[in-house]
Parts: structure tokens; sequence; C-alpha cells
């Protein structure tokens, strides 16, 4: 069962929690997509910063993007055999 309507989707609750939430790299293109966002698209808008500002997604890269990843194999680099 999803959350009910009494609980917010996010603890983001106003334009400053949004831009104090960002990292320091992003507020400028916070800034500038809220400069031009249409009245009527404006809700959508915030709800996506709101959610990337507090999903964890960019502090999880900036910490250890690439710790346990093995590079330079793909899935379909399987050995084939001569065409």
């Amino acid at each position: 069962m999803g959350p009910s309507s009494s609980e917010p989707a996010h603890p983001l609750r106003t334009i400053r929690d949004i831009r104090e939430a960002l990292p320091a790299d992003q507020v400028a293109h916070f800034d500038a997509e809220l400069a031009v966002t249409d009245l009527d698209d404006l809700p959508a808008m915030l709800t996506r910063w709101a959610t990337t500002a507090h999903d964890g997604f960019v502090d999880f890269l900036q910490q250890a993007p690439f710790e346990d990843l093995e590079f330079g194999t793909r899935s379909y680099d399987e050995a084939q055999g001569p065409e």
C-alpha cells in the first residue's frame, strides 16, 4: 500500500528546501530552470528537483561511484567462434 494522502511525497516542502538540498553545482541549474518554467508546469518541475535532491543518488555517486565495479568486459563479450 502506498503512502497515505496525509503524508508528503517527500520531506522537501518549499523551494528553499529544494535549493538547500541540492549539491552546490546544481543550484544554478535549478534556478535557471525555475526562471523559465511555465506556471502550469511548475509543480512537475519542483517535484522532479525535490526527488533528485532527496533520493541520495548524487551523494552516492560522489562518495564511491566505482567501488566494487569491474571494468573492461561486457556481458556480450563472451568467447565467440570465428564468423
